[in-house]
């Protein structure tokens, strides 16, 4: 399957990563959500990254206009009438994704593939709300998505082995390295991940150490570039939140419980860096 263009849906941090990348590695890419403003900050977001790129002496200035030159922005979904592949990167809720692929189902081309950047949430469920559930994947980018390598990519129940082949081929073309997962809540890397940083705030949360010593032990005795609490802060504690209820609902084991603290830190609105307050304070 030849793929040209490429939607990217949702001009976040990680959709205007996953736009960067694609348009870097010379795809035609439409850039779409919500709002006008919303599409203009994730283009911020690109041309900031890659203006350092140029300071840095890593790209020429003629080489960041020709990537620039290949995003395009869009704020309607019929948009993605003409396009390859869709990648979804809208907000972690199933209500949210299903009425996205159910509409781009309508709309995109027959031969398209809906792709999911979801981080949790089941691909099979997901690939329900279309007519081409052979033809939805996931495709779960790591942040920040310039710099991580590991694209994580998971087949739906009913996913196709040419759509999983044209999917991992072209993660590689993105100089990302590709790992076949299959369809279970959290995939490998939040199943593995969030429980850690749910114990290291139980940990918190029971007066074990504070936080700075909790982070301090992972970072010292474990090898991890950040400690847990911190990673928490940078991911958004809405978001581990979200992760860990999606684990516990979907495998009804306890251990996956999220700890009171961090539902209480969410309902303050203390979501981490991006409010200004987490675990720790952000100027």
């Amino acid at each position: 399957m030849n793929i040209k263009n490429i939607m990217v849906i949702g001009a976040g941090q990680m959709g205007s990563g996953i736009a960067l990348v694609c348009a870097q590695a010379g795809y035609s890419v439409l850039l779409n959500d919500l709002k006008q403003e919303f599409v203009e900050r994730g283009l911020g977001v690109i041309k900031k990254n890659l203006s350092r790129q140029v300071e840095k002496e890593r790209m020429t200035a003629e080489d960041m206009e020709a990537v620039l030159g290949n995003v395009t922005a869009s704020t309607d979904l019929q948009d993605a009438k003409n396009v390859d592949l869709v990648i979804e990167a809208a907000v972690e809720n199933m209500e949210i994704k299903t009425k996205i692929f159910s509409q781009l189902d309508e709309i995109a081309p027959e031969h398209a593939i809906l792709a999911s950047n979801t981080s949790s949430l089941p691909i099979t469920e997901i690939a329900a709300a279309t007519k081409r559930p052979e033809k939805v994947i996931g495709m779960h980018f790591m942040n920040p998505v310039p710099v991580m390598k590991l694209v994580e990519i998971i087949r739906g129940l009913a996913t196709t082995d040419e759509v999983y082949q044209t999917i991992e081929d072209i993660t590689k073309t993105l100089k990302k390295v590709p790992v076949e997962v299959n369809d279970f809540p959290g995939f490998v890397s939040n199943r593995v991940l969030m429980p850690m940083i749910n114990e290291a705030v139980y940990t918190l949360y029971e007066g074990v150490a504070t936080k700075e010593a909790i982070d301090e032990v992972m970072k010292l005795g474990m090898n991890h570039p950040m400690g847990p609490l911190t990673l928490a802060d940078f991911i958004g504690l809405d978001t581990c939140l979200y992760i860990m209820e999606t684990l516990h609902e979907g495998f009804g084991d306890d251990k996956y419980r999220p700890c009171p603290l961090l539902r209480k830190y969410v309902k303050a609105g203390w979501l981490g860096k991006k409010t200004g307050r987490g675990f720790y304070v952000y100027e």
